[in-house]
């Protein structure tokens, strides 16, 4: 991330949201305002997001996104009051929020949120009273200091999504920011995706990461951090979280991809691995 800029990462996914939702019906994530925030400022780049080359990419920030909010719902039946969308860039729940006791808190650098602000107020979509924006770098102050400045209840459990943000962070980075949530109570959730070190794929998945990579690194928001499953698994039970779950392409497919009429899945190419994990 450029200091001062906002995230291009974060309108490529957004694009690719959007595509989702006209190209793969039914979508795995019903996200209608993904394409009125997309609007018709970037007609090309939904075009290109449209062909079956991205189908996968597509398909992947779907299920993710799907996994993120299915397990929050199982959060709010549990109880949970707060939700803390990290690195939210154009991320929608909020604007579709179905959870009238529920609030949300979105937490990006102050540039993507400006702009984001600005894309909502061109698409005429109102900020709910239920969302905060919060704004912080993650590499520069913590977390939960700017959350008690919004108004996040230290005291009662939360839950946290994560998406697209780990590969991106240094290695102190990720770590203050789990510690910081698991110093919540008991209940606290988290779901966040993360990369896989591009020396453990085979050649083909490897020329795959490499373009993608490079694509990144010249948008200014480089990759640089990776774990192994076991790696993960330990890093999470080291924070103190006590339950661990990891979903890889084919744990997604079963959960989302079933018995689709056209064929939809995730192939094994591993664009990211997704973790829930809990207090």
């Amino acid at each position: 991330m450029q200091h001062g800029k906002a995230s291009r990462t974060a309108l490529r996914v957004a694009i690719r949201r959007a595509a989702h939702q006209v190209m793969d019906p039914p979508p795995v994530l019903d996200d209608p305002i993904a394409v009125r925030l997309i609007g018709a400022d970037y007609p090309r780049d939904l075009e290109r997001a449209s062909h079956k080359v991205g189908r996968d990419f597509r398909a992947y920030l779907a299920a993710r996104s799907r996994f993120a909010e299915d397990r929050l719902a199982e959060a709010v039946a549990a109880g949970v009051r707060q939700y803390v969308v990290l690195g939210a860039g154009l991320d929608t729940f909020a604007y579709r929020n179905p959870f009238s006791a529920l609030r949300v808190f979105e937490v990006d650098f102050p540039a993507t949120q400006e702009w984001k602000r600005e894309m909502l107020a061109a698409a005429r979509i109102d900020t709910p009273a239920s969302l905060s924006f919060v704004p912080l770098d993650l590499e520069h102050r913590t977390l939960l200091e700017s959350l008690g400045e919004s108004g996040f209840d230290r005291t009662v459990p939360a839950f946290f999504s994560w998406l697209g943000v780990v590969p991106y962070l240094t290695e102190d980075g990720f770590r203050s920011t789990l510690a910081g949530i698991a110093s919540l109570p008991k209940g606290t959730g988290l779901v966040f995706d993360y990369s896989v070190p591009p020396e453990t794929l085979t050649a083909e998945r490897r020329a795959i990461f490499d373009r993608l990579a490079e694509r990144v690194a010249a948008a200014g928001e480089p990759f640089q951090l990776f774990f192994t499953s076991e790696q993960m698994e330990a890093e999470l039970r080291s924070a103190g979280f006590g339950a661990v779950e990891q979903v890889d392409h084919e744990g997604l497919n079963e959960l989302y991809f079933n018995d689709r009429s056209d064929g939809l899945k995730l192939s094994p190419v591993r664009i990211g691995v997704v973790a829930a994990v809990w207090l």
